[in-house]
Formats: structure tokens, C-alpha cells, sequence
């Protein structure tokens, strides 16, 4: 479906953004990502560029930098691109994250065994890490998120280095992956202390082979939050009360609480709009996304914005005030890389033009014809003006075709 490139041309031209994907390609092997893969594709949800994100080694780095904490990372490092990242964002890859969440693998390696692997194993449980296997020399762990792995592999090393210990470290999407990364790594940079990783699709590596000591912290704090509103609901109290917006808002309240591990830390009951805070961004965008589904299932639609501040993600919902089909869309906007992006979920409406172009071109080419014909036809008779008759008529069988597929059916 994504990769309809005339829909795709069509939407560029009413949102004036790159329309990156309708829908997704991402292949679902699980019931919970068969769920939400059946969900994208049925509510043919649109990735929006907003903002391109320009991705090289140094975007890479810089923005390593912000999401670890530059505190985290000593000044005596060798930074690696093992292979480069492509410039371009996959739709597929953001699914993934959004569907299987932001956890990673650490794998960690004594190049001989100690029992400093004890100590390796506390650190990492103080930060809510996970230990799944471990031996005098090996150690695979789970943590909440890439970068928190990084963060923590850092560290790691650090202390290595310390008792004189060479370390190295590998994150991965599985165990098996992280393993794979650091044989990986050992090809490339050789028997040296270091954490390999990827990026973007790219891999990259911290090599540290001296003694380090992290710099004092210059860097913010960021959390992830969710800044949601819902778009006009002065019409939507008008058309179905007050109390049934308070009903959908309470829901969506309940089940951020519940199913996405948020905090509500601004909601009023009665209002339209409520702030949340996530532990991860991908938490925040399943939640966004979900609720988008649910509320425009309900005739409302929603702004919602993602960012590591209260401000921010308050800023990139307002972003959706700019994109507009004849009026607002439902969008889920957030940074990615040093990007802009948007999720749009279009109304039940567009869904059914875009199933138009996407499984009914006979017919559409046929409406052409149609009217091409008795156009032509009516000015060789000499009554052209009345030409814009056949095209009453396409619209009236297209809203006939409409109201039986959507009401009767």
C-alpha cells in the first residue's frame, strides 16, 4: 500500500509535505503487531515529512550527544562509522520501534574472566536493567532503551578500565543480535575496549583504550512527553454534549495510564486537552497513535504533539495548525533524527478517495471517460456550457457509490 506513488504525489500536493509512506510494509510476526500493522493499513495512516532530517556522522554524533548525555561520554574517545547510516527514514524501522517498544540488548565481554563481572551486574540493575545471562567472562542483559544501554556499556567499560580489565560491549535489538555486533566490532577496531551500536540503519563504535573520567553534566534532563488536544471541540460539544466528551477524554486518560505506562500530569475533566509523560518516545507515539484511531472513530480528531519537554511537545502540536486539507487534520507530530515528522490519520472521507485511487482505477478511469465523452460530445452538438452536467452526474453516482458502501453495506 505505502508505495502507491500516485496517491502518495496527491497527498504531497494538498498537505504541500513529502508523503514518506500510506500505510506500512512493515512485516508483523507477532498477534500484538498483526494488530497494529492490520490498524495502519485500514486506517491508511500517512508518515508526513515535516522537516527533513539531513543524516550524516555528524548528525549521528551530535545527536548521540543530546539523547545520552554528553556527560556520559568521556572526552578521550574514538568515534567509529562502521558502516554509514542511510539518509533517508524508514517507515517500517519507526514502526518497529512504536510496535516492539525501545528495549535493547547489552552484551558485554571480559577479555579475561573477573569477578568484576558482579559489580557489572549491580550497575546495570540500578538502571532498571534486566540480566538474562551471565558467566565469569559474558554478560547479556535487557535495558528500557538504546540509549540507555550506550549510557550504561559506557560505563561499563569505565569501570573495566579501572581494574586494568579490557571490556567490550554491543547493543542489539535481541541477544543474539548484540552478540553478533560485537564479534563485528572485534573485526573491525581489533582487541580494543569499546561499544558498538547502530543508528539509523548505520553502525557505529565508542573505542576507549585509556582510563577515563566523566565530565561534569552540562546536559538537560529530558523526559518524553505527549501534548494532546482535541481540534474543535466547541463543534463537537455543539453536535454530541459536553458528556460524551468527558466520556472520550476519561477514556483516553484510562488507557495511557494503564496500557502505555504514562503519567497524566495536566488533565482537567471536562477539558479537551491533557499533558503526559512516558518513558520512552516510543510509548508516547503508540500512545498518540492510538488515541488518534480511537477519537476520529468517535467523529473527533486530535493534535497531538511529542517532545522532551513540556514546551516542546506543546510547540510540535501546534505545528499541525500549518497542514491542512480545507481544514484540520488529525496528526501526531514528533522529532525523529533531526527531523520533523507526522503520523496523519485521515477521516473515513479521505479514506474513501484514497481507496479510490488504490483499488478502483477501472472505475475511476471510467468516471474520466465518462466525462470526457459527454463533454465532447455536447460541444460538437454546440451545447459545451451544459458540459459541467456530466460532471454533476460523476459526483452524484461517486456520493451514491459512497453512501451505499459506508450505510447500507
Amino acid at each position: 500500500m505505502d508505495n502507491h506513488k500516485l496517491t502518495r504525489l496527491l497527498f504531497k500536493f494538498l498537505t504541500n509535505r513529502n508523503v514518506i509512506s500510506i500505510g506500512t510494509k512493515y512485516n508483523p510476526t507477532t498477534p500484538l503487531e498483526n494488530e497494529y500493522v492490520e490498524m495502519f493499513n485500514y486506517t491508511q495512516t500517512m508518515l508526513l515529512e515535516i522537516e527533513k532530517a539531513e543524516i550524516s556522522t555528524n548528525s549521528i554524533f551530535y545527536n548521540l550527544l543530546r539523547d545520552v548525555g554528553e556527560e556520559n561520554i568521556p572526552e578521550n574517545h574514538c568515534f567509529h562509522e562502521l558502516k554509514p547510516a542511510d539518509n533517508k527514514i524508514e517507515e517500517y524501522a519507526l514502526v518497529s520501534n512504536i510496535i516492539m517498544g525501545s528495549d535493547r540488548y547489552l552484551y558485554i565481554e571480559l577479555f579475561d574472566s573477573s569477578r568484576i563481572i558482579n559489580q557489572f551486574v549491580d550497575l546495570i540493575k540500578s538502571q532498571r536493567g534486566e540480566i538474562i545471562e551471565i558467566s565469569s567472562s559474558e554478560l547479556v542483559s535487557k535495558l528500557p532503551s538504546k540509549n540507555d544501554a550506550i549510557r550504561v556499556a559506557i560505563k561499563l567499560v569505565g569501570l573495566g578500565l579501572d581494574k586494568g580489565i579490557n571490556v567490550r560491549a554491543a547493543i542489539g535489538m535481541t541477544g543474539a543480535a548484540a552478540i553478533e555486533r560485537s564479534i563485528g566490532l572485534n573485526k573491525k577496531v581489533g582487541n580494543a575496549s569499546g561499544v558498538g551500536f547502530t543508528k539509523l540503519g548505520g553502525e557505529y563504535a565508542f573505542v576507549l583504550d585509556s582510563n577515563f573520567t566523566i565530565a561534569k553534566s552540562y546536559h538537560s534532563n529530558y523526559q518524553n512527553y505527549l501534548f494532546i488536544d482535541v481540534v474543535d471541540s466547541t463543534k463537537f460539544i455543539s453536535e454530541h454534549g459536553r458528556n460524551r466528551l468527558v466520556e472520550l477524554m476519561n477514556d483516553v486518560k484510562g488507557f495511557i495510564e494503564t496500557e502505555c505506562e504514562g503519567n497524566i500530569e495536566g488533565y482537567r475533566e471536562g477539558g479537551d486537552d491533557l499533558i503526559a509523560k512516558f518513558p520512552s518516545k516510543d510509548l508516547a507515539i503508540r500512545a498518540a497513535l492510538d488515541t488518534a484511531w480511537y477519537i476520529l472513530n468517535n467523529g473527533a480528531q486530535i493534535r497531538a504533539g511529542i517532545g522532551k519537554s513540556r514546551r516542546e511537545a506543546g510547540e510540535n502540536a501546534q505545528v499541525a495548525d500549518e497542514i491542512k486539507i480545507f481544514s484540520n487534520l488529525s496528526l501526531v507530530i514528533f522529532e525523529l533524527a533531526n527531523g520533523l515528522y507526522s503520523y496523519y490519520i485521515p477521516s473515513e472521507f479521505i479514506r474513501t478517495i484514497i481507496n479510490l485511487f488504490f483499488n478502483k482505477k477501472a472505475k475511476l478511469i471510467s468516471i474520466f471517460i465518462f466525462v470526457f465523452v459527454i463533454s465532447y460530445l455536447l460541444s460538437i452538438f454546440g451545447y459545451g456550457e451544459f458540459g459541467f452536467i456530466s460532471v454533476i452526474l460523476a459526483v452524484v453516482y461517486a456520493l451514491i457509490s459512497w453512501f451505499y458502501i459506508n450505510c447500507i453495506l
